[in-house]
């Protein structure tokens, strides 16, 4: 049987997903860290400038809470991120690079920079990126909204 366009997608989606973990990987072992995985690192790099407690990123970087956090604390074992409690509300902790978590971010950034170098004059345009985007976009809402039960949780 031949998928479906809305099964391909699906399919892809998660393959491209983990392409992208692989590409980002090799990254980190040409760098020769091995202290922090792909998946931490992406994290991570969504933290960017912000300070944010782990529900913030959870929400933000569409990851589960139980995986954020553990992540979190072997980030701050690790010594690329800082955490302190929040002034406000004693239980939640925000979270911060540390400076050698900005080096890590600055270099996901160089790498970023240097693959859409590597991406002009290929049939990887802008317009054809953007209209895949739209298009990725569409189909975020179409899934969040199979997932608003009536009544709520």
């Amino acid at each position: 049987m031949t998928p479906t366009p809305y099964y391909e997608a699906i399919q892809l989606i998660e393959r491209l997903h983990r392409h992208f973990l692989d590409v980002l990987k090799v990254e980190l072992d040409k760098k020769a860290i091995q202290d922090i995985n792909n998946v931490q690192s992406m994290i991570l790099y969504n933290i960017g400038d912000d300070e944010l407690t782990v529900g913030e990123l959870t929400i933000r970087g569409y990851y589960l809470g139980s995986n954020v956090s553990y992540n979190v604390k072997k980030m701050v074992e690790n010594g690329y991120l800082e955490q302190e409690r929040s002034v406000h509300d004693k239980r939640s902790i925000r979270v911060k690079l540390s400076d050698k978590g900005m080096e890590l971010k600055n270099m996901i950034s160089e790498m970023f920079t240097r693959h859409e170098g590597k991406i002009q004059g290929t049939e990887l345009t802008g317009e054809a990126l953007g209209s895949m985007n739209n298009t990725l976009k569409k189909l975020e809402r179409f899934w969040a909204s199979q997932t608003n039960y009536p009544g709520g949780f």
